[in-house]
């Protein structure tokens, strides 16, 4: 039996409307509801080589298991964001690519750059002969070299803004330091440099007078030091303090705090590892934990003979201490600050500090109330201060009543200070020298 023709023409042309119906829902609509899923593996694959960039000492577990700041942490995002707003739209009238090379030949310019900077290093290698990074801080585009093969006149100088970190802790050092400082004048004064700033590892009874000749104010070409330890010289307007941090010289690793670091039970009240000399206090602090059986509750580990170098094996044991110790001791030494301050807040153990001057050209309490340690107290670190050993016993009784749910509060504290305390430096550091450079181009 034959159809007619006229309303198979109609079927075939309905069926054709509704397959083109389904192809362009298919079209607009299914390619729509897939785009989330892709952007977020392209999100997963750009964040692999950050992580790969920030590989550190502690394992850390994944975001989605933990959040160790809790309500605290969306605030301080909140906060940052809108920093972060401000710095970005602040007028740059046509100054939108302020470049600083940063030259590292001293240690502590690690822990500026990887530290308070939080950039990498590439290789990765500490023995390499070269090493270099590059991050961005508002406007400025920092590049970081360090290493034994920069020397001076042995590399190209392709920027007109250098921070210099050096090391004038001695004698032998501070020769080496002038050499750096002769060679920066050179630049400047032949033009291959605009602008100099210094970073200073400077002596610890603050005897810094050899650098003197080479500050702007006095003739010379640094136009901003920043200088470790409590000196008489800052005045935060040319000279700047600058805090010693953790003693990369030994290896001492960025520490990205874990679960485990938080909310643990700490087997130790406290815990004092060093060179114990003669007649310091550190003697009496070793006679003071030997009293009541406190150097029973407490990790300690003293030697009588300082080492410049530690073994892997020493390292980890310094490391473990700090992580299973409420309390780090930090006796004064030399100076009043040592790495020590630094090491136990990356590892959220509270440090006690021996707040008193020592020896040397480094201020007077009379006049400077805050010192020492004045760039601490002044962003208000949440240590443990005591003028005398004596009032140790009292503290580890004290510690003995604290819970572990107090005690988990004070660490989530004192990492949030920490992590605060190295983001404003970093800023307040490129606030300065884009204050101070910029102002002196347009003069």
């Amino acid at each position: 039996m034959r159809l007619p023709r006229k309303p198979l023409c109609l079927f075939l042309i309905a069926l054709y409307g509704l397959f083109s119906l389904y192809a362009a829902y298919h079209v607009f609509f299914g390619r729509r509801r897939g785009a989330p899923a892709a952007s977020s593996r392209g999100l997963r694959k750009g964040a692999a080589p950050a992580r790969e960039r920030r590989g550190r000492d502690q394992s850390t577990l994944r975001s989605e298991e933990w959040n160790p700041w809790e309500v605290d942490e969306k605030n301080e995002q909140r906060h940052r964001f809108k920093t972060s707003l401000q710095i970005l739209n602040k007028p740059t009238k046509g100054k939108t690519d302020f470049r600083v090379q940063i030259w590292g030949k001293a240690a502590i310019g690690l822990y500026l750059w990887e530290h308070i900077f939080e950039g990498s290093l590439d290789p990765a290698d500490v023995t390499a002969q070269w090493r270099e990074g590059n991050t961005i801080v508002g406007r400025t585009h920092y590049s970081f070299i360090t290493g034994p093969g920069v020397v001076p006149g042995y590399f190209s100088v392709d920027v007109n803004n250098v921070v210099l970190i050096l090391n004038g802790r001695e004698k032998a050092k501070v020769f080496y330091a002038t050499q750096w400082l002769l060679y920066a004048q050179n630049l400047v004064q032949t033009r291959q440099l605009q602008h100099l700033a210094v970073v200073l590892l400077g002596s610890e009874q603050c005897s810094n007078e050899w650098i003197s000749r080479f500050l702007r104010k006095n003739g010379g070409s640094v136009e901003l030091l920043f200088l470790v330890y409590d000196s008489p010289w800052v005045n935060d307007v040319d000279v700047f303090q600058w805090p010693l941090g953790v003693a990369t010289y030994r290896n001492f690793p960025v520490v990205e705090a874990s679960w485990s670091m938080l909310h643990n039970e700490r087997p130790y009240l406290c815990n004092f590892l060093g060179t114990v000399y003669e007649n310091s206090s550190r003697q009496a602090l070793m006679n003071i934990l030997k009293q009541d059986g406190n150097d029973k509750l407490c990790w300690v580990s003293a030697r009588e003979q300082w080492q410049p170098q530690e073994t892997n094996e020493s390292l980890k044991s310094y490391q473990d201490a700090l992580l299973q110790s409420d309390l780090t001791l930090c006796p004064a030494g030399v100076n009043t600050e040592c790495y020590r301050i630094y090491e136990a807040c990356s590892y959220g153990s509270v440090p006690v500090v021996e707040d008193v001057m020592t020896a040397g050209s480094c201020g007077n309490t009379s006049v400077h109330h805050s010192a020492p340690l004045q760039l601490l107290k002044s962003m208000d670190a949440p240590f443990i201060f005591i003028k005398s050993w004596k009032e140790l016993p009292a503290i580890l009784e004290k510690e003995k009543t604290i819970i572990l749910q107090e005690k988990i509060q004070r660490r989530k504290m004192l990492l949030h200070w920490y992590q605060n305390f190295k983001t404003e430096l970093k800023m307040r550091f490129t606030n300065i020298l884009e204050s101070s450079f910029l102002m002196n181009n347009k003069g």
